[in-house]
């Protein structure tokens, strides 16, 4: 054995001997990529990994031991509206992640609590186990209060309870984990986090498991391109100024030859598909719904342009949207609104239209329809751009470092 393997072996195990929960409340395990990927990650340096996560679509069966983590799944009360809605949905799955975590506490055993939020309320499992000198390390994927304003537009007395939870989250975590710079400084600033105990971990594409496969022409429905978007169908997505984008191109600039084909699911999938039809835009657009990795791989494999229409707004502009990543590592030009951290991911591998514009955004798209020299130097660069500075392979390294610093 060479000196670089057994270097190679021992930084593998740099976590050798740890035990951790993870708690995943809005998305079941293995679906939710980052958290899937977080967990390989660990147990590959060593550390024995259990998670407490939602049931889902394909992922219903209560336990399993994949890839040798534990993965402990419980009922959620989904698309919560209202008061009443949210305090059912969050009730019933604090109390099944409180009866789970004290099960694998004996069963399996823990030293660190691996709290992933929406919402901001695990802190509340977490001080449980503190009392016998767990930690806690805060995984912030989303900055809730600024979630709330782009939901309902307003603010009052649940935005200040919003709050005064992330506060409490903050203020109980001994290491937090943000997903790009502007949420570090929100831990820095909001959360009074000392810079040290904050740590960067990008949610970089899997390169193993995101790449291309063979295009499947008849998506386009006969037609010479395709404009594709993957994400989740809500409110805040913007999937509405899509809508209005594609009408525009299409009757307003007689572009008949474009297909749009839409993966994912949410909240407000019916009523896009509704607003689609009312628009005269049924034959144009595919909705795919929620989809497994085949059909969403396909997709963006026959795609000419992917498209994010994330409405511009503090939730937006401060948050890293994983399908730019995905759409850059499978070399595709991008076209979305100017958000902060989407220009940082996408940089050149994107056109960016103004503000809340479905017109402009159309245009953007048009722009790359006529020009396929520049939707080639475009995807390229971001391909590039991924394979080398944002991958996960990049990130993996400072989640374990985040880690061990949390078992100092």
């Amino acid at each position: 054995m060479t000196k670089k393997t057994i270097e190679n072996k021992q930084k593998e195990q740099e976590l050798s001997g740890k035990k951790v929960l993870i708690i995943v409340e809005n998305l079941p395990v293995p679906f939710d990529r980052r958290v899937w990927q977080e967990a390989r990650s660990l147990h590959k340096a060593g550390a024995q990994v259990s998670i407490i996560c939602p049931t889902g679509k394909g992922h219903e069966k209560s336990y399993e031991l994949i890839e040798g983590i534990h993965i402990y799944r419980h009922p959620l009360f989904r698309d919560a509206n209202g008061a009443l809605g949210y305090l059912v949905e969050y009730g019933t799955a604090f109390l099944f992640e409180t009866f789970l975590a004290w099960k694998i506490f004996f069963r399996h055993g823990f030293d660190i609590i691996h709290g992933c939020n929406p919402p901001d309320l695990i802190f509340l499992i977490a001080w449980q186990f503190k009392l016998f000198g767990k930690k806690f390390i805060f995984d912030h994927h989303d900055i809730n209060p600024e979630l709330f304003e782009a939901k309902f537009n307003k603010r009052g007395f649940f935005w200040k309870l919003i709050c005064f939870f992330e506060w409490l989250t903050f203020k109980s975590a001994n290491v937090v984990i943000a997903t790009n710079e502007s949420y570090k400084k929100i831990a820095i600033t909001r959360g009074r986090k000392l810079s040290k105990d904050v740590f960067v971990v990008r949610s970089g594409p899997d390169l193993s498991r995101v790449k291309s496969v063979t295009p499947r022409p008849e998506i386009k429905n006969s037609r010479q391109f395709l404009i594709s978007y993957v994400g989740v169908m809500g409110d805040q997505e913007g999937i509405d100024l899509l809508l209005e984008a594609a009408k525009y191109l299409i009757y307003e600039k007689g572009r008949k030859d474009i297909q749009f084909a839409l993966v994912g699911s949410g909240s407000s999938l019916s009523k896009l598909k509704k607003l689609s039809k009312e628009m005269g835009l049924y034959d144009f657009v595919t909705f795919f719904g929620r989809a497994p990795d085949q059909i969403l791989f396909e997709t963006l494999s026959t795609a000419d342009i992917c498209v994010n229409p994330d409405r511009v707004n503090e939730m937006n502009d401060k948050s890293t949207m994983n399908k730019i990543l995905e759409y850059m590592a499978l070399g595709k030009p991008i076209v979305q609104f100017d958000v902060t951290e989407g220009r940082f991911s996408a940089q050149k591998a994107s056109l960016y239209a103004k503000a809340n514009d479905p017109v402009d955004f159309a245009h953007k798209i048009e722009m790359l329809l006529k020009d396929p020299k520049k939707r080639a130097e475009m995807g390229e660069f971001g391909r590039k751009r991924v394979e080398s500075k944002m991958a996960w392979v990049y990130e993996e390294p400072k989640l374990v470092k985040a880690y061990l610093h949390a078992g100092k």
